[in-house]
């Protein structure tokens, strides 16, 4: 890797090539594939929510008791995340990515057989490792695939196959376990990551800008963008253009990478407040998704229906496509974190909703879904719109490591509200607070946290 001066003579710069060409077929394949891959990554982050009343019955274990099979899977995506960014960054996107996507399916077949609530707590960690590794290089994937003007709309649309996926574990979960059981959702989330493995090995590419950072050879990168568009058949030099900040900028760019980057004195404050965002943004998540079902079973409803219903609160992700449209124009620090305060209010009414009528509690629950989602599904374009490519993948996956422990203080706080009898509207009240930690971050963010001193820097690809 190197930075240099001018442009070679003749050279092609692949960010420019994107932004001047449509959004072509291959593009969109690519947009396909890691729609699929973070769907599938939804749907086996969310069945033991699902399956946890199944587990009550069959094991005969108390409520209590399941907090640690409940937090297994994020235990493994954060430490899958905190790991694969880094190994993206240096290794490169797609390797990455399909060992992860190959972890995720076995172990959550393997976990199907698990006999007791030890070994499922074990498999559901390991599942969870190629969880964590899985999203955060699909999302930078895809994002380095993308034209400036539309970067925040396509990465935030591919990233709503997250929550459509944690639905379609809710819908499958009311048809699945009443007629084949708990462990056949578990199976079907492993059969399928599976059979996208082989799509991957065959049809998914490596990054182009990645390709560029890392001297490859200008024939492999030509190959590549010949696919989007033939202007690019006779280009026999690649370079990539980005913009460094700091004093240093010049002199570090050919050698600051990964967390060395992303903690970076220009970069450290925006780190941090997109780390505290996500963060409280998992916990209301998690302890939702993964408490509602035996939340509202206890309220009286039956387990079926509160499947459909908790189910709800993840579909209503779709709204990121809107804030997608929205961060591409207007501050996406403003966007977001507005977001995360009306969910605040929104979590809040979802206790009061329950008993109040039969369509009152899917009304409330698809409401603060479609708030909470928006705003937690544009925050993996916000960090991937935030850092450059040498650092892309280790910012998105630190971002989601680091949050996914919110995920799991979500579990044990609804866990704890649960063991001490918290009437439900409370607990609703309770897990809504984190919105508003999660606003104030993203508002310094925006006013503290942008990096000044900008200094461009070009890479070249090999000749």
């Amino acid at each position: 890797m190197s930075s240099i001066a001018p442009d070679p003579r003749g050279a092609t710069d692949v960010q420019r090539f994107l932004n001047e060409h449509p959004f072509s077929r291959y593009q969109w394949l690519i947009f396909i594939l890691c729609f699929l891959i973070v769907l599938m990554d939804g749907f086996d982050t969310a069945p033991i929510g699902f399956i946890a009343p199944s587990l009550i019955t069959e094991w005969g274990i108390e409520k209590s008791a399941l907090g640690p099979v409940l937090s297994a899977a994020l235990f493994g995506l954060a430490f899958g995340a905190l790991t694969a960014g880094p190994l993206a960054d240096r290794f490169g996107r797609k390797g990455v990515l399909t060992a992860a996507v190959v972890v995720m399916g076995a172990a959550s077949l393997i976990s199907a057989t698990s006999g007791n609530l030890t070994e499922l707590t074990i498999w559901r960690f390991i599942t969870g490792l190629g969880l964590g590794a899985a999203m955060p290089n699909a999302v930078t994937l895809i994002n380095e695939y993308c034209p400036d003007s539309k970067r925040s709309f396509i990465t935030n649309s591919m990233f709503c196959g997250f929550p459509v996926g944690s639905a379609f574990g809710g819908f499958f979960a009311a048809w699945l376990i009443p007629n084949y059981g708990w462990r056949a959702l578990l199976i079907l989330g492993g059969v399928v990551p599976l059979l996208l493995v082989v799509l991957m090995l065959w049809l998914l590419p490596e990054s182009v800008r990645y390709m560029v950072l890392r001297q490859q050879p200008a024939e492999r990168i030509r190959k590549v963008l010949v696919r989007i568009s033939h202007d690019a058949r006779h280009a026999s030099a690649f370079v990539l253009n980005e913009v460094r900040v700091g004093a240093a900028a010049a002199t570090d760019a050919a050698r600051k990478t990964g967390l060395a980057l992303i903690l970076s004195r220009e970069f450290l404050l925006g780190t941090l407040m997109m780390w505290l965002a996500y963060f409280m943004g998992l916990v209301i998540v998690y302890g939702l998704v993964n408490w509602m079902p035996v939340l509202f079973k206890d309220a009286g409803i039956a387990p079926a229906r509160a499947a459909v219903i908790a189910a709800m609160f993840q579909l209503g992700g779709v709204g990121a496509i809107f804030f997608g449209l929205l961060m591409d124009r207007f501050s996406p620090n403003r966007i977001i974190g507005t977001g995360y305060f009306v969910t605040c209010i929104a979590v809040a009414l979802i206790g009061q909703a329950v008993g109040g009528g039969e369509g009152l509690p899917v009304a409330a629950v698809a409401l603060a879904g479609l708030i909470m989602n928006a705003s937690q599904s544009s925050m993996q374009a916000l960090a991937a719109n935030f850092y450059p490519t040498a650092g892309r993948a280790t910012g998105v996956s630190w971002m989601l490591g680091i949050g996914r422990f919110g995920g799991i203080a979500g579990s044990f706080l609804v866990a704890e509200l649960a063991r001490r009898h918290v009437p439900l509207p409370q607990v609703f009240v309770v897990v809504g607070i984190p919105g508003l930690i999660a606003a104030a971050a993203l508002f310094i963010k925006d006013r503290f946290g942008r990096p000044q001193e900008a200094v461009p820097v070009q890479f070249a690809g090999a000749h």
